[in-house]
């Protein structure tokens, strides 16, 4: 397979008229088949070097047939939907091909890395959409989702072995083929309904311009939930005979220089890449020349370039960087093409950059044979070339609505059939050229994010004025994509600048956990600076115009001014290591590097534990020290601070960080703001990273401390006694804060220790305002006594996400009586691997994880609540087992038995071990911040007034 010519294989027919060209997808299957044997698709396995496999055409088909088989056995019949949630290629294409010989109408659905969460809430949208479909998935991926779940989930390995299917459906060319979400990124999307004839019309349309043959060789790197990635370069390729090549996504965006290595290798003629991609190749090429790399590019004859505009400085330095490498002049193509246009339907072949110099963003060339443009402005009436207006498209490629939304459907099209594509744009000569959206969406790395959904999370944060949030979007001069805005009205008193700076906070961190990438910047407008129509909804674009002409300037400039005081300052780098600790920092969290501080602490910037992962790879790049351990990062988060352990393992010609760092429980995770410091005890896994979302929402207001457990450390001996572990957690918080009134808290196992704390410090005269229970009761012996190395490693495991809570309650029994490694290696089998190197953990690690673990569950088996504090605030979530009425009544309101005044018992959302997750840390960090605020009242007040204890913003003690 994949040899340098196609194949030559005779199929002998009366004359070419004989053969009727494909009236289905099931046609052009069985086409290629016949008539390419030899060819196929190539799965890699990662980067360039790691390998892959090869799968014929046939080979396909009968993985196919043999899937067939299984869903038919399911019960499933011609019509029935499935949801289709496999991330690789060779699991995915297979999969679809299976729904579309047996006439089910395939859905793809991206898949949340690392986020079993935002998986079940979109299955449960798409579901609803789609009427109770069938899910097919990985054992990997099934076995994290909740029970409930699993009845419409179905893994695919349950089909391995089945027999092919013979008969296959034979479709109508009318025919829905395949629903395709409108956006990966929306809570609402729709399922654009695309027809074989659709499809196979597209297809013939497309290779009027693309000219691809048996010949050629197309790469896909892009996920298959995306329009181009199934049908640009699965579809158009299996309709010509072309190879494919399909490699992760991950494999290019770790390392951008990856996508021209997989070109070279495997002689990639035809591919495609978002213009964010474009400027990322440009910017790291550079290193091809330092290493000396060698690439051939000379048979790449052109790369598709669409889900964002291609911004012509950046498509020109793409060409111009890689032109020693033999890459054409003429190979990039700008295109337009939407999910309901069967993707690419317009291209600039061979035109740029030639046609485009001096411009902004590149024109997108001519539309493909069949397809009609019309620009018509607000009442309808179609414009004279030239001007601007609304695009409308018409032609056999365009779908025919929505799927289960006549609503949307009849929204989408004119009254004479045009579809209606929601940008604006001009046609000049035949060519078209986009100048803006009517839609109000934001497209970031080809991916958009519409604004109404951005706007309806963050509008539910305390300290934003509800109906006064515009999420819209900018592009600065040098930025090779769009860029999110979030403008909104603070519901604040005037002059609080601590609470303006902690909403501010609140919503970049929002948009982090929800849409995984931050804002470019966050507003703060009074009410008046929002226009608004005559009923009221606020004009995005004007806003937009607003902020690239300066208007808001002012507003922008105190913004910057009020989070700059609110970090402590700014301390400029000093020697080259701490200049290149400050620019990743600036390159993680998008600001200019001049505006980093030696001082300021990754996490007072925002930084979350999934940056942690960037910024490893990053100091391994840029420094050549790798591993950077997680430890690392919470212990010296400051540029300072790490620039020096990173000096010390280049000082040494280790070029690795080992882990070896002087005990402190201490970890400052939120180091700016003036009130009380909070201080959380760790979990039972004795690990602080699941308070790294929550410490995000104090910036500004108090500092966030949380207490690491012993043990982690290279060498490092885990407590001896629960005794020896409270006193060493009393001593490290005095050092930090001398002198009370306290607040301290503590998640799960962490709350007793945190209770115990209370009482020493009570003890020795100090006073205590806020003691903080995050859903766990004071007696907490029968729980340790129910758990061995098994049960802790595996509840270890299910904590981390590694496994879900069905795998964690089931493998006990299973791993019980075989050996600790035995047991490790078989958790970490399980555990997807991204989830694993976001952790860095590897079996070595988790081992030595679930020892301290262990540990920490042995203190606990001896441990009996005695004493009282004066009062304790409970936080209750749906518990571990069992219902959240008996919980609170039964095993929470037993506080009650260790104060000497009232408790108080509030209720938040999410499950014990969700409740500071993504979903629902914004809610609990409200609701916990004004009980804080409640309990400290009185030595908050003091400190603003200038009392004894002040807090320190670098993190060192307090006098």
């Amino acid at each position: 397979m994949f040899s340098a010519q196609p194949s030559t294989t005779s199929h002998p027919t009366p004359t070419p008229t004989a053969v009727p060209p494909p009236a289905t997808l099931t046609d052009l299957l069985l086409a290629a088949v016949e008539h390419h044997p030899d060819s196929g698709l190539r799965h890699c396995h990662g980067a360039a070097h790691l390998g892959y496999e090869d799968q014929s055409h046939p080979e396909l088909l009968d993985r196919a047939r043999r899937i067939l088989t299984g869903l038919r056995a399911r019960g499933l019949r011609p019509r029935d939907r499935i949801v289709i949630a496999l991330d690789r290629a060779q699991d995915f294409l297979p999969t679809f091909w299976a729904a579309v010989l047996g006439g089910f109408l395939p859905c793809p659905l991206a898949v949340p890395a690392g986020d079993p969460a935002a998986l079940t809430e979109r299955l449960r949208h798409v579901g609803a959409l789609l009427g109770g479909p069938l899910t097919v998935t990985n054992a990997a991926l099934a076995d994290r989702l909740p029970p409930a779940a699993h009845r419409q989930v179905v893994r695919l390995e349950e089909f391995d072995g089945a027999e092919p299917a013979e008969e296959l459906h034979r479709a109508a060319p009318g025919d829905t083929a395949v629903l395709m979400l409108t956006s990966g990124s929306s809570r609402a999307p729709k399922a654009v309904m695309l027809s074989h004839a659709a499809l196979l019309s597209s297809m013939v349309a497309k290779n009027g311009h693309q000219r691809l043959t048996a010949a050629d060789t197309t790469l896909n790197w892009v996920s298959f939930d995306h329009v181009a990635a199934l049908l640009e370069c699965h579809l158009l390729p299996l309709s010509t005979g072309s190879r494919q090549v399909h490699a992760p996504a991950a494999a290019v965006l770790d390392d951008p220089l990856e996508f021209l290595r997989l070109i070279d290798r495997h002689g990639v003629t035809m591919t495609f890449s978002p213009n964010f991609l474009l400027g990322l190749v440009a910017a790291a090429a550079g290193r091809l020349t330092a290493t000396g790399e060698s690439l051939d590019l000379g048979r790449l004859r052109h790369v598709i370039s669409g889900g964002e505009a291609v911004v012509v400085p950046t498509g020109e330095a793409f060409l111009r960087v890689l032109a020693p490498y033999g890459l054409a002049p003429d190979a990039l193509w700008p295109a337009f093409g939407m999910t309901e246009t069967c993707a690419g339907s317009v291209y600039s072949r061979g035109e740029f950059p030639e046609a485009d110099r001096g411009a902004e963003f590149a024109g997108l060339g001519t539309p493909v044979a069949g397809l009609r443009m019309r620009v018509v402005d607000e009442a309808g009436r179609v414009l004279p070339e030239g001007e601007a207006g609304e695009l409308q498209l018409r032609g056999p490629m365009v779908t025919t609505g929505y799927f289960n939304d006549p609503r949307a459907t009849v929204e989408a099209f004119t009254d004479d059939g045009w579809f209606r594509s929601g940008d604006l744009g001009r046609i000049e000569d035949g060519r078209l050229t986009l100048v803006g959206r009517s839609k109000d969406s934001v497209i970031v790395n080809g991916v958009s994010y519409f604004s109404h959904d951005i706007e309806a999370v963050l509008e539910r944060l305390d300290g934003v004025t509800p109906t006064q949030v515009a999420a819209f979007p900018t592009r600065p001069a040098d930025s090779d994509t769009e860029q999110l805005v979030i403008a909104f009205t603070p519901d604040l008193p005037v002059g609080d600048e601590a609470g303006l700076h902690g909403v501010m906070t609140a919503v970049r961190s929002t948009v982090v956990m929800h849409w995984g990438f931050r804002p470019a910047l966050v507003l703060p407008l009074p009410a008046e600076a929002f226009p608004k129509t005559s009923l009221g909804k606020i004009q995005r674009s004007h806003m937009r115009r607003g902020l690239e002409s300066g208007a808001y300037e002012d507003h922008r400039r105190a913004a910057a001014d009020l989070r700059q005081r609110m970090l402590g300052g700014h301390t400029p780098p000093e020697g080259p290591v701490e200049r290149v600790i400050a620019e990743i920092y600036a390159e993680l969290f998008g600001v200019d590097p001049a505006a980093i501080s030696a001082t300021a602490s990754f996490f007072d910037l925002g930084g979350t534990s999934l940056d942690i992962l960037r910024l490893r790879a990053k100091v391994a790049q840029r420094l050549g020290v790798t591993g950077l351990a997680v430890v690392t990062v919470l212990t010296a988060s400051t540029v300072r601070a790490l620039a020096a352990l990173v000096t010390g393992r280049i000082r040494t010609g280790t070029g690795s960080d080992t882990g070896r760092h002087p005990y402190d429980p201490v970890v400052p995770l939120q180091t700016s703001g003036a009130k009380t410091p909070l201080f959380c005890v760790h979990p039972g896994v004795g690990e602080v990273l699941v308070f790294v979302g929550l410490a995000t929402y104090f910036a500004g207001d108090r500092p966030f401390y949380a207490l690491r457990a012993r043990g982690f450390n290279d060498g490092e001996k885990p407590f001896a006694s629960y005794p020896q572990m409270v006193d060493a957690y009393v001593d490290a918080i005095r050092a930090r804060q001398p002198h009370g009134p306290y607040a301290l808290a503590g998640y799960s196992y962490g709350a007793s220790v945190a209770f115990e704390i209370a009482k020493v410090l009570e003890s020795e005269g100090e006073r205590v305002d806020f003691v903080g229970s995050f859903n766990l009761p004071p007696h907490i012996k029968y729980r340790m006594e129910e758990l061995d190395f098994t049960e802790t490693a595996t509840h270890l495991a299910s904590f981390l996400d590694l496994i879900d809570k069905e795998q964690a309650a089931l493998l006990p029994a299973t791993l019980r009586g075989l050996p600790k490694e035995t047991q490790v290696a078989r958790l970490i089998a399980l555990a997807p691997a991204a989830r694993l190197a976001e952790l860095d953990l590897d079996e070595g690690r988790f081992a030595a994880w679930a020892e301290v673990a262990d540990a920490l569950t042995d203190l606990g088996r001896g441990y009996e609540p005695a004493g009282t504090v004066r009062a304790m605030s409970v936080f209750h979530a749906e518990p571990l087992r069992g219902t959240r009425e008996d919980w609170l009544e039964h095993q929470l309101r037993r506080w009650d038995e260790h104060t000497t005044g009232p408790n108080r018992y509030l209720e938040v959302p999410g499950e014990h071990h969700t409740l500071m997750g993504a979903r629902h840390v914004a809610a609990f960090q409200a609701i916990l911040r004004r009980e804080l605020d409640r309990c400290m009242a009185g030595a908050d007040a003091a400190r603003a007034a200038g009392g004894r204890v002040r807090t320190s913003l670098a993190g060192g003690n307090e006098k």
